[in-house]
């Protein structure tokens, strides 16, 4: 028995696939053109035959009835049709109720408007990170606490290989084990989107030869997802600083987050925040001048 709200979600996969073949033309898909063509777009015959099934069953697939196209189909569907990523997603979720499976990886590319939303936050520091943890950009703030990410190399600009790997981290988080937990039950989490990234699976590997505490942690299988709470660093420079942070997601690109620190009143953090974000400044300014080889 269909529920009224399969039978919505059915014809609205049948009116999508409707509006799609009619937007293509036989040449567009190396078809012939024929004759007696009455109506623009695909006939259902010509997506049946792109897409390899009888030309009754895609007729049933556009009548909304309860069919389950497999996942096979549904991607040689994208192919006949020429969706883009959107349609390919909006496709799968309407036949599936569920988003498809990740294509080839795409490189991250941080967009010059979410670098421009980054530095708008002026005081609070804020960094944009990847699939992986990579932090693929961040503003002035978020050098001026965590040091010059321009600087950085490779896993360096990871943050659960710096986290585990890098002896500092664990003077400079307050409550590093609690911290490292949270974040590590976190990570696993995302992890979870790409199983088959290599890439990722070569980070894990070598997390496990170079952390004790992640080779003791990973096998509990421990997921969070979200990432907000307060964090408290110890500076080397100014000592103690206490902040909210807060992670969300790109609407657009959902594997890149965006992570936001703002700082709370506690530790007199605004004002030491303000004095390291004055010594940065100065540190630019003065790199900019041996740069145009003013010094």
């Amino acid at each position: 028995m269909v529920s009224q709200q399969q039978e919505h979600r059915l014809q609205e996969l049948g009116d999508f696939l409707r509006t799609r073949r009619a937007r293509l033309t036989p040449e567009e898909v190396d078809l012939p053109r024929g004759s007696r063509r009455k109506t623009p777009g695909l006939r259902r015959a010509e997506v049946a035959q792109l897409v390899g099934v009888s030309v009754d069953w895609y007729t049933w697939l556009e009548q909304g009835r309860p069919i389950t196209p497999s996942t096979q189909v549904l991607e040689r569907l994208v192919q006949a049709l020429r969706l883009d990523a959107n349609e390919r997603n909006h496709l799968f979720l309407l036949a599936h109720q569920q988003p498809p499976p990740a294509l080839v990886l795409e490189p991250e590319v941080v967009s010059p408007a979410l670098q421009h939303f980054l530095d708008q936050f002026g005081s609070r520091p804020a960094f944009v990170s990847g699939r992986r943890w990579d932090t693929l950009a961040w503003n002035d703030a978020g050098c001026a606490i965590f040091g010059d990410f321009h600087l950085r190399t490779g896993r360096e600009r990871n943050t659960i290989w710096t986290i585990f790997t890098n002896p500092l981290s664990r003077q400079f988080i307050v409550d590093w084990e609690e911290d490292a937990r949270l974040l590590l039950a976190q990570f696993r989490s995302s992890c979870g989107r790409h199983p088959e990234d290599p890439q990722l699976t070569e980070l894990i590997h070598d997390l496990m030869l170079s952390s004790p505490e992640f080779r003791a942690w990973w096998p509990d299988h421990e997921v969070l997802s979200g990432q907000e709470g307060r964090k408290t660093l110890n500076h080397p420079q100014v000592g103690y600083l206490m902040f909210e942070r807060l992670t969300f997601q790109v609407f657009d690109t959902p594997d890149l987050k965006v992570t936001v620190y703002t700082p709370l009143e506690e530790a007199d953090t605004p004002r030491k925040l303000e004095q390291l974000l004055k010594q940065w400044y100065q540190h630019k300014d003065q790199e900019s001048h041996i740069h145009d080889g003013k010094i």
